[in-house]
């Protein structure tokens, strides 16, 4: 990803921090009516007036979440920007600024980090967000790229993990397990490559699975969806480490149990295709793949018909009493425990 080609490589110690950052921020527009004041001072200002302010914040980790010999840097800008958006989604909220801050090696160029802040700037755009400050340092260890995003909700529309009751349904946005099986096609490919380098990768068959892992989006649309329905999640949570974790953690916080049903889970053709040529069970990936950055939340039973014939929604389940436990109902119509990493079906 970084090899010299023959690519112009100005070293970022000609610039300074101070000019880094200006240089690579000289392109951010502000848009958000609450954004007073963006880069450029100590400290960004933003006024929310009688909204309230929602914030998360994730770090990414070179060799620990991402691998630069298939992330390309741009893809790698946009994806930071998306897994804090996506955070912001799932409080029902709506995403207004981030900042972004990175920590990177004397082994990226000044064109380097263009590249990282294009896939930043792009994914800004589209979201429509304003990056409003940030900090640059240097690392020893590679890259590290930390993105905080900023959102707003009117009080009463804000959701939580907690207000899930029993009997209320389980809803899902989009497919899931593309991500996981995008990721292992990409590290197969890699270990083809660094046995034999001549041999390029054939991934058109895969291009709907490396773009759910590389250029992942976050669903910015549902809320205003849910809005226009006139419905009022319970509960809500993004899918960032699998269906069975992000089920347990709203059951824990709701202290409900659930009945999540293998038949309902939603299964794009090349998940399940791909997922067979793996030897994988797919309703293992969807349970335990995780990056898919779509919705899961629950409703209550009167909006069923809201929901129910809505393309962007599968109904997957309803919770139920604590005491009658998390379970996974297969196909075959058997109740196995759910697990944080999919299920042991020697619990039954």
């Amino acid at each position: 990803m970084l090899k010299d080609k023959g690519e112009q490589r100005t070293s970022l110690a000609s610039l300074g921090e101070f000019g880094l950052i200006d240089h690579l921020t000289a392109n951010f527009k502000v848009t958000q009516s609450s954004t007073i004041k963006g880069i450029g001072d100590d400290a960004a200002v933003l006024d929310f007036k009688s909204k309230k302010v929602v914030v998360s914040t994730d770090l990414l980790v070179e060799g620990v979440h991402f691998d630069l010999s298939y992330m390309p840097l741009k893809h790698l800008g946009y994806k930071a920007v998306i897994v804090n958006l996506s955070d912001i989604y799932a409080m029902n909220a709506t995403a207004t600024q981030i900042t972004v801050s990175i920590a990177v090696s004397n082994r990226f160029p000044l064109e380097a980090l263009e590249e990282l802040y294009k896939g930043i700037q792009t994914a800004a755009e589209i979201y429509n967000v304003d990056v409003v400050g940030g900090d640059t340092t240097s690392s020893t260890t590679g890259l590290l790229l930390s993105v905080t995003a900023i959102g707003e909700i009117e009080e009463e529309k804000l959701t939580y993990r907690n207000g899930a009751k029993a009997n209320d349904l389980l809803v899902v946005t989009g497919d899931i397990g593309g991500a996981f099986l995008g990721l292992k096609v990409l590290q197969r490919e890699k270990s083809v490559f660094e046995v034999n380098p001549n041999n390029q990768p054939d991934l058109d068959m895969y291009t709907y699975i490396i773009e759910r892992q590389l250029k992942p989006e976050a669903r910015k649309d549902i809320s205003k969806l849910l809005h226009d329905l006139e419905v009022q999640p319970t509960s809500m949570i993004d899918i960032s480490d699998g269906l069975s974790s992000e089920i347990m953690h709203l059951c824990k916080q709701s202290d409900v149990g659930c009945n999540l049903f293998e038949d309902k889970i939603p299964l794009d053709p090349q998940v399940i295709s791909t997922a067979e040529e793996f030897n994988i069970d797919s309703t293992m990936v969807a349970l335990s793949g995780g990056e898919d950055y779509e919705l899961l939340f629950t409703v209550k039973q009167e909006d069923f018909s809201k929901i129910k014939a809505n393309p962007n929604f599968s109904i997957i389940g309803h919770m139920t009493e604590a005491r009658e436990g998390i379970h996974l109902i297969t196909r075959a119509n058997t109740k196995i425990p759910l697990k944080a990493q999919g299920w042991n079906a020697m619990d039954e």
